[in-house]
């Protein structure tokens, strides 16, 4: 068995306590595609200062509050991903301009209709850049205790700014993988 065997659409990789790369530290990643050529995810809780009116101000007035670009990862980052949340009742397969990634959630073309999209969704978050691992990186990455590989949900991608998401995802996995959740960011102030 591989270690990224669990890793799939929709799945979150979260940085062990002692990940201590500064792109990476107590991050919560959502993985948007996996596959033996590589992984894309995005940083769920890396808020920049930067508002999405200001980049993309069709989009500003739709994005979950806070309405901040997210910093999604080190690569790219003038590239601008968009991840949204469906209402219940609307069919992904019928709606122009999104692409699935794992139940309600989906991918935004940032070219379409923004008041064509927005009464179909019930949030979206902006991201600057990405997360990106080539074949076998992330196996690789998993196996030396980085990353822990769990099962995220619709709202993660929506998490307030304020909320610790790192601590949350945690708490909910039960033990031992709770206990973590009590890592203090740093050690020597323990």
């Amino acid at each position: 068995m591989r270690p990224d065997d669990e890793v799939e659409p929709g799945s979150l990789l979260v940085a062990a306590p002692s990940l201590t790369d500064s792109n990476f530290k107590r991050t919560v990643v959502y993985v948007i595609d996996h596959r033996p050529e590589g992984t894309l995810g995005v940083v769920l809780n890396r808020p920049s200062e930067v508002a999405v009116h200001d980049v993309l101000p069709a989009w500003g007035p739709h994005a979950t509050k806070p309405q901040a670009i997210y910093i999604g990862g080190p690569v790219e980052q003038k590239t601008a991903l968009c991840l949204a949340a469906l209402r219940t009742g609307f069919d992904l397969e019928s709606i122009d301009g999104l692409v699935g990634v794992h139940g309600p959630v989906a991918l935004i073309d940032l070219d379409s209709d923004p008041d064509d999209l927005a009464p179909k969704v019930r949030g979206l978050r902006v991201f600057a850049g990405y997360s990106g691992w080539g074949e076998e990186q992330l196996a690789g990455e998993i196996d030396r205790g980085d990353w822990m590989v769990v099962s995220g949900l619709p709202d993660d991608i929506l998490s307030p700014a304020n909320t610790d998401l790192w601590g949350r995802v945690l708490r909910r996995q039960g033990m031992p993988l709770a206990l973590l959740s009590t890592f203090p960011t740093d050690v020597r102030l323990n």
